[in-house]
């Protein structure tokens, strides 16, 4: 099934991919070694940019790219470039040393709010509604039921207003915007509710 593949994705478009490398010496008091190929449930790819995994490690998926497989047991380092999403990466970072340590790994640097992943969900009802011709008045009849739409004063209802918001951030997520949902934002900033 489709929502069951792994899906593999570069450090480039979404900055919790950790790149990984053989270490040339050891600086660490009690360095950790990667055997890949011993990793029970990774899955790995090779690409031309090198090697994707997906570690289940700690009750988490971890992604890394390594540019070259690490012989059995090698000593290994990350790369964090110095750039607008190094946050991410220390977040990612810090969640693999966890599960490496065997303790709890918190949540995901990306993970959304109940609330944002609500919008996002309306959003795109309303903006399928939207290009199927609907009318702002019939989709906000779609999304929060016919009883809670006014007969009169439509033109200056909250929802309507809502509804057009909504409208609009799908057109976005559906223009390119959904690229923003692999980048970290800090706080939700959709005004829509």
């Amino acid at each position: 099934m489709f929502d069951k593949q792994t899906v593999f994705w570069s450090p480039e478009a979404l900055p919790t991919v950790l790149n990984v490398r053989t270490a040339t010496c050891s600086t660490a008091s009690n360095p950790y070694r990667l055997d890949v190929a011993d990793l029970a449930a990774s899955e790995l790819r090779e690409a031309p940019d090198g090697w994707h995994v997906v570690v289940p490690l700690g009750g988490a998926k971890h992604r890394l790219c390594l540019t070259e497989l690490p012989s059995r047991a090698s000593l290994v380092t990350l790369d964090l470039p110095l750039d607008r999403n190094l946050g991410l990466r220390l977040q990612a970072a810090h969640r693999f040393w966890l599960a490496l340590e065997q303790r709890p790994v918190g949540r995901p640097p990306l993970a959304q709010s109940i609330g944002s992943r609500h919008r996002h969900v309306l959003a795109l009802r309303a903006v399928d509604g939207w290009l199927e011709g609907n009318s702002y008045r019939n989709i906000a009849q779609g999304l929060f039921g016919k009883p809670r739409i006014p007969d009169r004063g439509w033109k200056t209802h909250d929802l309507r207003s809502r509804t057009i918001r909504l409208v609009q951030m799908g057109l976005r997520l559906m223009r390119g915007g959904y690229r923003d949902l692999l980048r970290h934002k800090g706080k939700d900033r959709d005004d829509t509710s």
